[in-house]
């Protein structure tokens, strides 16, 4: 079974969790996981005077992914960060040229989750996952979340990202705050959670889609 982990990150906090997912996911006998980066639309001198393009660098090897290797996969995680209560403007133009995939109803019975990240602690995480849903709705996509079996989403002790939407984490308005341990371990919950339910799905998924297209 192949899950893909594709997202888009600026300065890194969306890759580190990322990684945390791809290796919930890959901790499951028979699963493999790839990683991908959706293409940046943001033109170089604007990366570089943000400072994004120096930060980018350090995950430069992830791969570009591209619309059609969506359909090679049994479950699909994205991970975006937030921007005003939905998902990067990167990620939505990724999204908006999958309407091949959609017509063949290509990721239809597939497993889909959502992680993300934002500056604030109230920044619109939940709002960005749910919004987030839409689009893997009109796919026809099977949508997992992180339940409350991962207890560290309740925690009263620090300040935490994660919900049961999915994991996600706080970068801090000058983006100097990094996943935390219990941030990341949410991420890997939710991949390990993602492969689990996934593994039971996909067997199915042909006779189903073929029972439903009859």
């Amino acid at each position: 079974m192949k899950i893909l982990v594709v997202y888009y990150s600026m300065f890194g906090h969306i890759h580190r969790l990322a990684e945390a997912v791809a290796a919930g996911a890959a901790g499951v006998d028979g699963v493999a996981v790839d990683m991908r980066r959706v293409p940046e639309t943001l033109p170089q001198d604007v990366l570089e005077k943000t400072g994004a393009l120096k930060a980018q660098k350090a995950f430069s090897h992830v791969p570009i992914c591209s619309r059609n290797d969506l359909g090679n996969y049994d479950a699909i995680v994205f991970g975006t960060p937030t921007r005003y209560g939905n998902m990067s403007g990167q990620m939505r133009q990724f999204l908006d040229a999958t309407g091949s995939l959609w017509v063949q109803g290509a990721l239809a019975g597939k497993v889909g989750a959502v992680f993300t990240s934002s500056a604030t602690q109230h920044g619109g995480q939940e709002s960005t996952i749910l919004s987030f849903h839409t689009t893997l709705l009109h796919h026809g996509m099977i949508i997992l979340g992180l339940p409350y079996l991962f207890a560290g989403q309740s925690r009263m002790d620090e300040i935490t990202g994660c919900s049961p939407y999915g994991a996600s984490t706080i970068a801090g308005q000058g983006g100097d705050r990094w996943p935390t341990e219990n941030e990341l371990a949410g991420a890997r919950f939710q991949g390990r959670y993602v492969a689990l339910v996934a593994s039971k799905i996909t067997p199915h998924r042909d006779a189903i889609i073929a029972s439903l297209t009859r």
